[in-house]
């Protein structure tokens, strides 16, 4: 059986001829990139390990561009932390306040990502760069840690949807629509582990942005990565861009797809996202009575010039609605002087608009242009969860705060590990349940408004506080968390687990997990379980033991037992190590 675009690079960075879905390997790194919020967690690990040096100055990225310019005095620790880093080590692509831009769209401009690249960064949206042709994929800081120290990172390899594109965008239509589409499809796991590969020949018809745009959100529908065939419009992009000389793969004939999915171009409208999850999605058209307080241009999904031409197009000569606030990000330095040069930054002004230096700022919740409660924000950004731009009351009323959408349930398993006998260290768990419904996400197991600290204490303080107001104060050692499908989906970031983790939680049992939450989990040694049975049968309050070597979940409570896959040997050693970093010591 042949292999996929995204099973060719990772098998090539693993030495390998062959690779098949669910498979381990170790991988060799093009790149690693991490932001002002992630960095520094990383930094610390790197530095609780031991290491000196890093694996290459010259493909070591960091991009301040989360709270930057900074927004108090923590967010500046951090970015001060992040500066003495790149100074120790003489970091080559070390982007700061005046350099910087959002950094997904700041390494494709700067020709840093290149087609055939093995790229992981300590942020969700890493994904972006598959429109090059490259993998790449959203990491934790632990695994940011690694990368920098070693150059290399281990990877399940994925199994893959095949999206065929065909016809062509309608006037208006662009990538974001193609993208919302998509996951207002299969949902925001349903493409959970998978890599999504766009092939057919509506991808000749889309630019470089739209194809950015599309893989920048593979993440919100669960998928490692989203990977674009390598042609004319991407060679155009890179000759001249691109730092390094670029490899090309592509798909065998035989390759072996999950699922193939046909995506008639020409039928899509523009298309919204309801909160709280994308795919909450309604065409465009459905909403023109709906009341907005605010709008935001920008971020690392929408902030490109053809998104600014865009938003001139409509705003040039005319004023924006009283009551309204308009805030238009560029998403990198160049593209806010190439807006200044052609007069559409007055053009904005002009229109009642503020236009700001880079920053993803309002995008997380962060900074310019947080929402109060009961405020309505349209945004050209990729994330609607609760709370994820303010308040967490702010949205539209009656849209369910967590829980499945109505499209049809289908379930979204793992792909297995190989299964080990029971290992050499023995790991249990014991507490009381801590129950949560389906699609927790990571800006409400720690609210974005601390991310301006990795202190794994303070970040305790504040676990789950959106969704379970005293869950601090209910905790305790060895409690159990339970919930259902999709558990910490959202951001990369580290804190969430590390929160939990902190806060006392010994394990996390559901029916399924998000890719990176999964992963950050293993790597900071919090053990995590799915099993659907367990999930649906415990109730808060019960009384739960769990044998990690076994996989057996026991319900004291209610005097049932539950089976979930017990951990592979390699999972095993990273917990009982209480991490990744203390696992590679040894």
């Amino acid at each position: 059986m042949g292999m996929t675009m995204t099973q060719k690079i990772l098998a090539a960075h693993a030495g390998l001829d062959q690779v098949k879905a669910g498979q381990l390997i170790r991988a060799k790194l093009d790149e690693v990139l991490g932001n002002d919020i992630t960095t520094p967690v990383a930094i610390n690990e790197f530095n609780k390990a031991g290491f000196t040096s890093v694996f290459d100055r010259t493909r070591v990225n960091i991009v301040l561009d989360h709270f930057v310019p900074n927004k108090d005095i923590k967010s500046a620790q951090q970015s001060k932390q992040c500066r003495e880093f790149a100074n120790k080590y003489d970091i080559l692509n070390f982007f700061d306040v005046g350099q910087m831009g959002i950094e997904h769209a700041l390494l494709p401009e700067q020709g840093i990502v290149t087609a055939g690249d093995c790229i992981i960064g300590a942020d969700s949206h890493t994904c972006t760069y598959g429109a090059v042709g490259a993998f790449s994929t959203g990491v934790g800081s632990t695994d940011l840690a690694a990368g920098i120290a070693t150059g290399e990172c281990w990877f399940k390899v994925p199994s893959a949807i095949r999206f065929v594109l065909k016809g062509q965008l309608r006037p208006n239509v662009s990538g974001k629509d193609v993208i919302l589409s998509i996951i207002g499809q299969i949902g925001v796991d349903g493409a959970l582990y998978k890599s999504m590969e766009f092939t057919g020949p509506g991808v000749a018809s889309l630019t470089m942005d739209d194809r950015l745009c599309i893989c920048n959100m593979a993440i919100e529908a669960g998928a490692k990565n989203g990977i674009f065939p390598v042609d004319e419009i991407t060679t155009e992009y890179l000759t001249g861009r691109s730092q390094r000389e670029w490899t090309v793969y592509a798909a065998d004939e035989d390759a072996e797809y999950e699922q193939t999915i046909e995506i008639d171009l020409s039928a899509l409208v523009p298309t919204v996202s309801y909160p709280h999850l994308p795919e909450n999605t309604h065409p465009a058209s459905e909403g023109k009575d709906i009341a907005i307080d605010q709008v935001v241009i920008g971020s690392c999904t929408n902030g490109r010039l053809s998104d600014m031409e865009a938003a001139y197009n409509i705003l040039k000569g005319k004023h924006i609605a009283k009551g309204v606030r308009g805030i238009i990000i560029p998403a990198t330095m160049a593209i806010y002087k190439e807006c200044i040069r052609r007069g559409w930054t007055e053009a904005f002004i002009d229109a009642g608009c503020i236009v700001s230096t880079p920053t993803c700022g309002p995008c997380l919740g962060g900074y310019m242009g947080i929402l109060a409660e009961g405020e309505r924000c349209v945004s050209t950004t990729n994330r609607n969860f609760v709370g994820r731009m303010g308040h967490v009351e702010s949205g539209l009323p009656g849209q369910p705060r967590h829980g499945r959408s109505q499209r049809p349930h289908r379930p979204h398993h793992r792909p297995h590990h190989p299964v080990t006998p029971k290992g050499e260290c023995t790991m249990n768990a014991h507490g009381i349940v801590h129950k949560y419904p389906d699609n927790v996400d990571t800006d409400v197991i720690i609210p974005a408004r601390y991310l301006n600290t990795p202190n794994a204490q303070e970040l305790a303080r504040h676990c789950m506080e959106d969704i379970d107001t005293d869950f601090t104060t209910r905790v305790k050692p060895g409690d159990i968390m339970v919930a259902g499908w999709n558990f910490g989906c959202g951001s990369s970031r580290e804190h969430a687990p590390l929160a939990i983790k902190t806060a006392g939680v010994s394990c996390v049992i559901a029916k399924t997990f998000a890719r990176i939450f999964y992963r950050n989990a293993i790597n900071i040694g919090l053990p995590i379980l799915e099993c659907e049975a367990a999930s649906d049968a415990i109730a808060a309050g019960d009384e739960v033991s769990v044998d990690f070597d076994t996989g057996v979940i026991t319900n004291l409570t209610k005097n049932e037992t539950y089976q979930a896959e017990p951990f592979p040997s390699f999972i095993q050693e990273i917990i009982s190590k209480g991490g990744l970093m203390n696992s590679l010591k040894g």
